[in-house]
């Protein structure tokens, strides 16, 4: 098992209520995450910004 770190967009335009939910959907697709937090945020192209520790 070894440890990546992982950066990825998340388009905010989307259901705000599934956030969470596609965040973790995208990370699941590099790894299993031990944690994550958005980063970023910008505002005029509605894209979160999240950095991650995975583990594959």
């Amino acid at each position: 098992m070894t440890t990546h770190f992982i950066t990825a967009e998340i388009d905010l335009t989307e259901n705000p209520l599934t956030l969470k939910k596609d965040i973790e959907e995208r990370l699941n697709q590099e790894g299993k995450p031990l944690r994550w937090a958005i980063t970023n945020v910008d505002k005029t192209q509605q894209k979160a910004y999240i950095e991650s520790i995975v583990t594959k």
